[in-house]
C-alpha cells in the first residue's frame, strides 16, 4: 500500500507547485495591477446582446453556423494528430484515407463558402 502512495506522490507534488504558482499569479494581478472597475466593465457579456433581455430571444441562425464550422474543424484537427504521429506505420493506405477525408472537409468548406453561410453580413 505504501508503495501505491509513494508512486502518486509526484502528483501531487505536481498539483501542490501548480496551484502555488495559480495562486501566486491570481494574487500579484490583484496586488499590482491597477483596479477600477466601472458599471459597463461589470456586466455580463452574452454575444452581443444586452444582458438583461428576455431570454427566449430568438437567437440569428449565423451562430449555429459559426459553432457547427468551429466543430467539424475542431474535430479534424483531433483526427489529424494522431493520423500524423502513427503515419509511419498506416502506410500509403492511411495516408490516402486522410487525403479523402480532407478532401471531402475542403468540398463541405467550399460548398459553405460558396452558399454564403461564412458571410456575417
Amino acid at each position: 500500500m505504501a508503495t501505491l502512495l509513494a508512486e502518486y506522490f509526484p502528483i501531487l507534488v505536481f498539483l501542490g507547485i501548480a496551484g502555488g504558482i495559480a495562486l501566486a499569479m491570481v494574487g500579484a494581478s490583484l496586488l499590482i495591477a491597477r483596479q477600477k472597475p466601472y458599471a459597463e466593465k461589470l456586466t455580463a457579456y452574452e454575444c452581443g446582446f444586452e444582458a438583461f433581455d428576455d431570454a427566449r430571444r430568438r437567437f440569428d441562425v449565423r451562430f449555429y453556423l459559426v459553432a457547427i464550422l468551429f466543430i467539424i474543424f475542431d474535430l479534424e484537427v483531433a483526427f489529424l494528430f494522431p493520423w500524423a504521429v502513427s503515419l509511419a506505420d498506416i502506410g500509403v493506405f492511411g495516408f490516402l484515407s486522410m487525403l479523402g477525408f480532407l478532401g471531402v472537409l475542403t468540398v463541405g468548406f467550399i460548398y459553405e463558402w460558396c452558399k454564403g453561410a461564412l458571410e456575417w453580413e
